[in-house]
């Protein structure tokens, strides 16, 4: 059994390890620091039945955008644990957390080109969409699709959905009859 859970201080080696093992991007320690120090909100860990991670998503809130919104700076599930929808549950618990305790509007993120694997996660399971190409984007010179999830907006209060605007109105009375 696997379990999601918010990353502590204590977890960042065992994702620094997982991310070595899984990616071709690495960061240093101080990276990883800084993401939970400054959005612990936003980390989130998978980790089995002994107590090792096996996946982790590393998220944080963009600072200089005009919108409020999320950026995943990265994303890793341990091939031993692939196929189990751990990088979904991952992605679910960062982008509640984006919108619920930051307000975001959409969460945007970056994949090589040719990670056909999470292409297919992002656009296909996730719902992101391409919003451009970034050319030689990763340190080897690949590019990279910036890519973007909105995020749906609450309804502004006293409005329930309808396309009339009278919905509400409309089932309030009808349960009263005179």
């Amino acid at each position: 059994m696997v379990s999601i859970r918010q990353a502590t201080v204590s977890d960042l080696l065992q994702m620094q390890r997982c991310n070595l093992l899984c990616l071709p991007e690495n960061y240093q320690l101080k990276y990883y620091l800084y993401h939970v120090l400054s959005w612990p909100q936003l980390l989130y860990v998978a980790e089995d039945y002994d107590g090792k991670i096996v996946g982790y998503v590393l998220a944080k809130m963009e600072e200089e955008s005009s919108e409020v919104h999320g950026h995943i700076t990265s994303l890793a599930v341990a091939r031993t644990h692939r196929k189990l929808g751990l990088a979904t549950k991952l992605m679910a618990a960062a982008h509640r957390a984006m919108e619920e305790v930051f307000g975001a509007h959409y969460c945007s993120l970056h994949v090589r080109v040719t990670n056909r694997g999470a292409f297919h996660l992002y656009t296909q399971t996730l719902g992101y969409t391409i919003s451009e190409t970034e050319a030689a984007y990763y340190a080897d010179k690949e590019d990279a699709y910036a890519m973007r999830l909105n995020f749906k907006q609450p309804e502004p209060q006293g409005q329930q959905s309808g396309s009339d605007g009278k919905s509400a109105a409309a089932a309030r009375k009808g349960g009263k009859r005179r």
